[in-house]
């Protein structure tokens, strides 16, 4: 495992100071974040006044998450059988590519959601090998404050993504900002390329290996075989699928239910990415002294008790907290979940039990906002966010209990 010299049970700042191969690894991916979240800006506001549909917007949205999200086992098992470096330096410039073909055409809806679409499937391919070559950076005590680390960068560059894009739309306009965005990803695969290899996993090399629809089988076939493992990924996906509503929610509990503006909506947008950035930084700097177990947990109980109390809500000030707690929640599962599949997934499956769980929680996403739409339709956002987080905390009694049964079972 390379550490180049990073002390175990580094602070996280000291592990990004001493571990160069994962500070490059760290700063390509909040590069390509921040880029993401530029360009996703540029994106909804040019589908928006070229379309005036809603519809439009929420094509766009389901090109970029959920389709991409079913071809998660197979991303996965791409991370599995090559050099994850070059899987990802090769995702990151197959994205710029795509990019900026889109900058410079800035062609009709249904060939921009083409587009959107293969970009979003290399990220796909992307996201599994990234989260799996944590482990082969960073020695075993420091994964957690490594995933936090990880944490504080890219969902740092999501949160001022949208304030970056909003400075730089007038000056550029939607074609310059996706130019700005295409060469994040240029900067992202430098970054990478200069990681030391990380090669196939054991067994890789083997004369004969099965197929790749056989590999991508066995990685989903280790999610249900393994109880722990199950657990974590149906619990987390479980989760999702419950308090997915929670963005669509909140703009009609803003702007309906509480009586604010469009500025509320914004607010309370905001307080989730505030409270992710604060429970990451936590995280990093107090890694290891939380069980991965009882942390996941916690994330899932915080997670959903922050929409059930948005629900109860009696001032856009106090639904803000409560977001902002929901945010703790979530960071706490993200790295719970992360770090407890690093250790207990053997490295020559790490990549298709993450692209798996990242296929999940596409697909529950998708689902939340559908029946989360519809139960809005029929009655309140108060009672869509109360029904959200119920069902959340219903799901987290259900993990705790997997997880007892797995850990008895393991102890038989």
């Amino acid at each position: 495992m390379a550490t180049d010299g990073g002390p175990a049970r580094a602070g996280s700042l000291r592990l990004l100071g001493a571990n160069r191969p994962f500070r490059l690894l760290w700063s390509a991916r909040t590069v390509s974040f921040l880029g993401d979240s530029l360009g996703l800006v540029a994106l909804l506001l040019h589908v928006a006044d070229t379309t005036g549909q809603a519809l439009a917007v929420a094509l766009l949205l389901l090109a970029g998450d959920f389709v991409p999200a079913l071809l998660g086992p197979l991303a996965g098992t791409v991370a599995d059988r090559l050099d994850r470096r070059r899987v990802m330096v090769g995702c990151e410039l197959a994205q710029g590519a795509l990019v900026l073909a889109t900058a410079l055409w800035l062609p009709p809806l249904p060939w921009l959601l083409v587009l959107v679409g293969l970009r979003a499937a290399a990220g796909q391919v992307f996201q599994p090998a990234s989260r799996a070559a944590v482990p082969d950076l960073v020695p075993g005590p420091d994964l957690e404050r490594a995933n936090a680390a990880v944490g504080v960068g890219t969902n740092g560059g999501e949160v001022l993504g949208p304030l970056v894009a909003a400075a730089l739309l007038p000056a550029l306009g939607v074609r310059g900002v996706l130019l700005v965005d295409a060469a994040t990803f240029l900067v992202s695969a430098v970054l990478l390329g200069l990681l030391p290899a990380l090669r196939a996993t054991p067994g890789a090399g083997a004369v004969r290996r099965p197929s790749f629809l056989a590999d991508a089988r066995a990685g989903l076939g280790h999610v249900r075989s393994q109880a722990t493992v199950r657990a974590v990924v149906g619990g987390y996906v479980a989760i999702v699928a419950c308090n997915g509503i929670d963005d669509v929610a909140l703009v009609f509990l803003a702007t309906d239910t509480l009586g604010g503006g469009g500025g509320a909506v914004g607010l309370l947008l905001a307080a989730v990415g505030l409270g992710l950035l604060a429970g990451y930084a936590l995280l990093a700097r107090a890694g290891g002294r939380v069980a991965m177990p009882a942390l996941l947990l916690a994330g899932f109980a915080v997670n959903s008790a922050g929409n059930l109390l948005t629900g109860l809500a009696w001032a856009v000030a106090a639904a803000f907290a409560f977001q902002a707690v929901r945010g703790l929640g979530i960071a706490a599962l993200d790295v719970a979940a992360t770090t407890l599949l690093q250790r207990i997934v053997p490295a020559n499956l790490l990549g298709r039990v993450f692209g798996s769980l990242y296929a999940g929680i596409g697909v529950a996403a998708a689902l939340a906002y559908l029946l989360g739409g519809l139960l809005l339709d029929r009655t309140s956002p108060r009672v869509a966010f109360v029904a959200a987080g119920s069902a959340g905390l219903l799901a987290t009694a259900a993990t705790a209990l997997a997880l007892r049964r797995a850990g008895a079972a393991r102890s038989g």
